[in-house]
């Protein structure tokens, strides 16, 4: 199955793995490939892309579900789009991602606070010791954004674009449901959950920012729906 990857899949999966396992031995990583908010003391610019690479080194499903989508809709993709325009697309899918979360982020800060940065110009002790207290200004400050999802929602936003009318089986779905409905779904819950559940450590809101960037990024290059 391996050898039977597309190129960019194949890359992305090993580049992946290698820094999760890195991870493990070298766990001061996070703190310097994660991406933080972008007036906190630990961003650096580079984390914008690198986050995308980083997975949560205690949950192992983590990154397990994100190459395993990767893996299953990533080559036909690779396929119709092309291995450069290809990785482009899940770049900037996955840049999307961090970009609309962190916008809507500083956005509830500005709300919150009247700032978009309410803790500038303090250091990082400072705001850990504020974020220890419960501040919801300063949690944000301290913890980062990880992980390849925003950038696989935009792969699966990309395989319902293409592929509409593919059927899809899961194994908690008893019957076949067309690509369009089933990756429709998850993205309308994925909505739904950044709504309702804003506080969640899980970045609902990155998964969204991907598949939007994504379907802007398709209609930018104009191509063309549900030919396949």
């Amino acid at each position: 199955m391996f050898q039977q990857l597309t190129p960019v899949i194949k890359n992305l999966l090993i580049v992946n793995i290698i820094f999760y396992i890195g991870s493990q031995f070298v766990p001061i990583a996070y703190d310097y490939l994660a991406v933080y908010y972008p007036d906190s003391p630990y961003f650096k610019i580079w984390q914008v892309v690198t986050h995308m690479f980083m997975h949560d080194k205690n949950n192992i499903t983590h990154i397990f579900f994100n190459m395993f989508s990767l893996v299953m809709f990533g080559p036909m993709i690779e396929q119709v789009l092309g291995p450069k325009r290809f990785l482009n697309f899940y770049m900037i899918s996955g840049i999307g991602a961090w970009f609309l979360y962190t916008a809507v982020n500083g956005i509830q800060l500005y709300l919150a606070t009247g700032s978009f940065a309410p803790l500038h110009g303090m250091s990082g002790n400072e705001i850990i010791s504020l974020a220890n207290t419960g501040s919801n200004e300063a949690l944000s400050y301290v913890i980062p954004m990880l992980g390849a999802s925003g950038a696989i929602y935009g792969v699966l936003l990309a395989f319902a674009y293409l592929f509409p009318n593919i059927p899809l089986q899961f194994l908690f779905i008893p019957v076949p449901v067309k690509a369009k409905y089933m990756i429709g779904g998850f993205i309308l819950i994925e909505i739904y959950m950044s709504l309702s559940r804003p506080g969640d450590s899980v970045a609902h809101l990155a998964h969204v920012g991907g598949a939007l960037f994504g379907y802007l990024l398709l209609k930018f290059w104009k191509v063309r729906k549900g030919i396949y």
